[in-house]
């Protein structure tokens, strides 16, 4: 066997392999098989690893951003929302499909206590901007993501309810 031979077997069977980050929700395939318009999100900043992750897509609309999907679907209009149980290790990457390229608005919540509903006292929440959410509702142009003929990917941080006078910030790592 040749020297290169050699070192490609040895590299194969006896050096680590390095971790691929697992795309997680019922989106994923999208992601991974890069066949059709999806965002790729990856989540840092988590209080904790409790409850579950949701992904959801708006039309990108100042009437339409964070409306109520049942209002949104009976008008017509795109709406998409993927779960996904927190995982204990980092790192957390999710996938959403869009339903073509283009411009959309992209929230993200850690719903922690698992009641489905969000609880601005415990859950957290985030937007690709990553800008501080503050104390009110996030804007329409903290949520814009450009999807492309493909996969989008953006990095969106945690923010929670802190602070002597509370407001949604990054907590402190």
């Amino acid at each position: 066997m040749g020297r290169l031979m050699f070192a490609a077997a040895l590299a194969a069977c006896c050096l680590p392999m390095v971790a691929e980050a697992r795309v997680l929700g019922s989106d994923a395939a999208s992601c991974v098989q890069r066949d059709s318009s999806a965002i790729e999100v990856t989540i840092q900043g988590l209080k904790d690893r409790t409850g579950s992750l949701k992904l959801e897509l708006y039309p990108a609309t100042e009437e339409d951003f964070l409306k109520d999907d049942r209002d949104l679907i009976a008008q017509g209009k795109f709406f998409r929302r993927v779960w996904s149980t927190t995982p204990a290790n980092d790192p957390i990457t999710m996938c959403i499909k869009a339903p073509a390229p283009g411009r959309y608005a992209l929230f993200v919540t850690h719903d922690r206590d698992g009641k489905n509903k969000f609880n601005v006292w415990t859950d957290g929440a985030g937007v690709p901007s990553n800008e501080r959410l503050g104390r009110s509702k996030p804007k329409l142009s903290q949520a814009i993501v450009n999807v492309p003929r493909g996969v989008a990917r953006v990095t969106v941080r945690a923010q929670y309810l802190r602070g002597v006078i509370p407001s949604f910030g990054p907590v402190d790592r």
